[in-house]
């Protein structure tokens, strides 16, 4: 018998909060719980998600910009303190879920406040410094990565690996063997740079592609996510170069092309690699340098060191670059299946599953089922399923 429960989701405004709290929001929903989501007004205006659900905004509580933006920063984390307080009374939470951005930090001390349990999900392989300030306070802390830097070692005893929650139609892929690339078969390239593309990307990769073989270049199939005035430019090159491509400014049938994808190339957001990973898509990675604490630099590190990427930094990133890593990738084509396999390994299908069990953790009794990543044999980290396992057979 499930036992209705309240939670709050608290996620700054930006996709990489909000698609895995909304991931959260509809694992628990389906578990018969009931959900309210706080954010800003960005996060309330982002189409598809939410929508029909209690969402709560909040205002900017962004400390930055000398003295007089540190206090209207402080004064707007009171403000939205005071209004989570008044939420909770009303909703009567069983916890509350942070998923870093600003709206997340008066959530969060509110909560405490309260004396409700407190987590947080990192997205990310560096910890954010909404989720580095409470780190110290919370419950539990869930993370993405096996590595998070600036996390503190002492916190280790709160630290439970989940992964990082990716859409259904990410996750069938899950089950879908790597599209096989044959000799003289066509090569498909998927080439995106986040929600607003990236126009390094538009500069480099249509002279890249152009620069490998014949017989690897003549096989070519590119779909490019452009920015809107950057796309005929690159349109052009691709028609002087002779190599298909369809081009867009925004695409939702992602998952689609990535089933049918044999390379990626693109930023290292926590989204993107975690859809990589699930799927088992081989890929060039550059990540974005202007990233606070050089977080895509660090998200890409584990996958590469697997060997199911290879990471470039924007600076050397230019068309001889792309072109040499992309025929160590290419030029066999059990390369490919071989990164993508390593891919496939750093993947966490279970991600939301298991995040919606520490969730649950929180407000039963008793407290079971939470997944921690612990000290195993020989120093190795143990991950969430084998841990739910070991649970299972010490309360059998």
């Amino acid at each position: 018998m499930t036992i209705s429960r309240h939670y709050v989701l608290a996620a700054g405004g930006t996709g990489g909060h909000l698609i895995p709290a909304y991931a959260l929001a509809r694992e628990l929903q389906q578990r018969g719980h009931h959900i309210a989501l706080v954010t800003d007004e960005r996060g309330a205006k982002i189409p598809g998600i939410f929508e029909g659900d209690q969402v709560h905004i909040l205002p900017p509580g962004r400390i930055a910009g000398g003295p007089i933006g540190w206090l209207r920063g402080m004064k707007g984390i009171w403000a939205g303190r005071a209004m989570a307080l008044n939420l909770f009374e009303n909703f009567q939470p069983s916890a509350v879920i942070g998923f870093g951005g600003y709206p997340a930090l008066p959530t969060l001390l509110a909560a405490q406040k309260a004396r409700i349990p407190t987590i947080i999900h990192e997205q990310n392989a560096v910890l954010g410094r909404v989720n580095r300030f409470m780190a110290g306070r919370v419950d539990a802390i869930a993370t993405a990565y096996k590595q998070v830097d600036r996390l503190n070692p002492k916190l280790k005893d709160r630290v439970h690996l989940v992964g990082n929650p990716v859409r259904d139609a990410i996750l069938s892929l899950r089950g879908e063997n790597y599209p096989p690339l044959l000799e003289d078969g066509v090569f498909r390239v998927l080439v995106t740079g986040g929600s607003q593309g990236a126009r390094v990307l538009s500069e480099v990769v249509p002279d890249g592609l152009a620069m490998l073989p014949v017989n690897l270049r003549r096989r070519l199939q590119v779909v490019q996510q452009c920015r809107e005035e950057d796309i005929e430019g690159v349109r052009a090159k691709y028609a002087e170069h002779g190599i298909p491509a369809e081009l867009a400014t925004y695409m939702n049938d992602i998952p689609e092309k990535l089933g049918w994808s044999h390379l990626f190339i693109g930023r290292a957001g926590a989204s993107t690699i975690a859809e990589l990973t699930v799927a088992g898509r081989p890929a060039i990675l550059v990540p974005l340098p202007i990233a606070t604490d050089d977080h895509q630099t660090a998200n890409a590190r584990e996958m590469v060191k697997a060997g199911g990427a290879r990471s470039i930094r924007q600076e050397a990133f230019t068309p001889k670059e792309l072109a040499k890593q992309i025929q160590k990738m290419a030029l066999d084509p059990h390369a490919l299946e071989n990164a993508a396999l390593a891919a496939h390994k750093c993947g966490y299908p279970n991600a939301v599953r298991d995040l919606a069990d520490l969730v649950e953790s929180f407000g039963a009794a008793p407290l079971t089922g939470i997944i921690r990543v612990a000290p195993a044999a020989k120093g190795q980290a143990r991950g969430g399923e084998a841990l739910a396992r070991e649970a299972e057979g010490q309360e059998a």
